[in-house]
């Protein structure tokens, strides 16, 4: 059972981001109405986000095989595909337990080894939040420096953290420990091979930048003249996401991903553009979801682990 003074800690977090980003609509709020915003949706530029976001997928997918086969466990790729799309809908449950928990019995019942299944969709949250505060810490300095003056040092301090957090996934005490306390499914905790570690590191890293870079598609899309940079787009979109994602009781992050969104783009580029462009990226993240686990809910291919 998870800790009660953590599940406070994290509820007070969460609560703290929407709170500021409330107070900051409350006090902004005739700005907000007065603001113009130039109203120009481009489907292409919108379409081509959803693509990239999926392409973001489906590299993330390709790491999740590669660390099985360094369990000696294969799965096809429809199959693997269709485990990593449907679980992920579980994200939108109340508490985060549920993609993970979603991704290990959908494995099994491919015929993945219990403890590796579990295993490594323990490890593929480790890596995604291990990642995302690195990037996160290095490409937010401007954003999160304008928002809340002083916040360098401890931008230095996540990076140093997350850096050391991640490559503490490389060393097989460490990982062995991991896996052992998070419960007795994990087979004893064997550590993969590093190298599907490390790659799965790459590939994170690419998923946080392409993310970013889908949100600034986005915002060409719809507000050609926000003025919002590549940079600051992967800088707002995982932070924003990494508030959302370590708010564990929230479903999907609702609320908390949209506070910390406008709260750092809301000097950039203006409260009333940082609001819609947070709402529309909700959106399109949820259509990205739902369309992507479609075929697979529609034509449920029979599982099956490559010889």
């Amino acid at each position: 059972m998870r800790n009660p003074w953590i599940r406070a800690a994290g509820w007070a977090v969460a609560l703290g981001i929407v709170w500021f980003a409330g107070q900051s609509l409350v006090r902004n709020w005739e700005q907000l109405r007065s603001q113009p915003l130039d109203w120009r949706l481009q489907p292409g530029w919108i379409l081509l986000s959803c693509l990239v976001v999926w392409l973001m997928y489906a590299i993330l997918i390709v790491a999740w095989r590669r660390m099985l086969e360094g369990w000696g466990q294969r799965l096809d790729g429809w199959t693997a595909a269709r485990i990593w799309t449907v679980s992920n809908l579980g994200k939108y449950l109340p508490g985060k337990v549920w993609a993970v928990a979603g991704m290990a019995l959908m494995s099994k019942e491919a015929g993945i080894a219990p403890w590796a299944a579990t295993g490594s969709a323990i490890i593929l949250q480790a890596l995604a939040i291990g990642t995302g505060a690195a990037v996160a810490a290095c490409t937010g300095a401007g954003a999160l420096e304008s928002a809340r003056p002083g916040t360098r040092a401890a931008l230095i301090a996540l990076l140093v953290a997350a850096v050391t957090g991640v490559f503490l996934l490389l060393w097989p005490p460490v990982l062995r420990r991991l896996l052992i306390l998070a419960g007795p499914d994990t087979g004893g905790g064997t550590a993969p091979a590093a190298g599907g570690i490390v790659f799965g590191i790459a590939c994170n890293l690419i998923a946080w930048v392409g993310y970013g870079l889908a949100l600034w598609l986005l915002a060409r899309g719809i507000l050609p003249d926000s003025g919002l940079t590549v940079l600051l787009s992967i800088a707002v979109f995982t932070a924003s996401y990494l508030a959302g994602f370590l708010a564990l009781l929230v479903p999907g992050g609702i609320g908390v991903r949209e506070g910390m969104f406008i709260l750092l783009l809301q000097g950039p580029i203006g409260i009333g553009a940082a609001t819609v462009l947070a709402l529309a990226s909700r959106l399109l993240l949820t259509v990205a979801d739902v369309g992507s686990a479609t075929p697979f809910l529609i034509y449920p291919k029979r599982a099956r682990v490559e010889p």
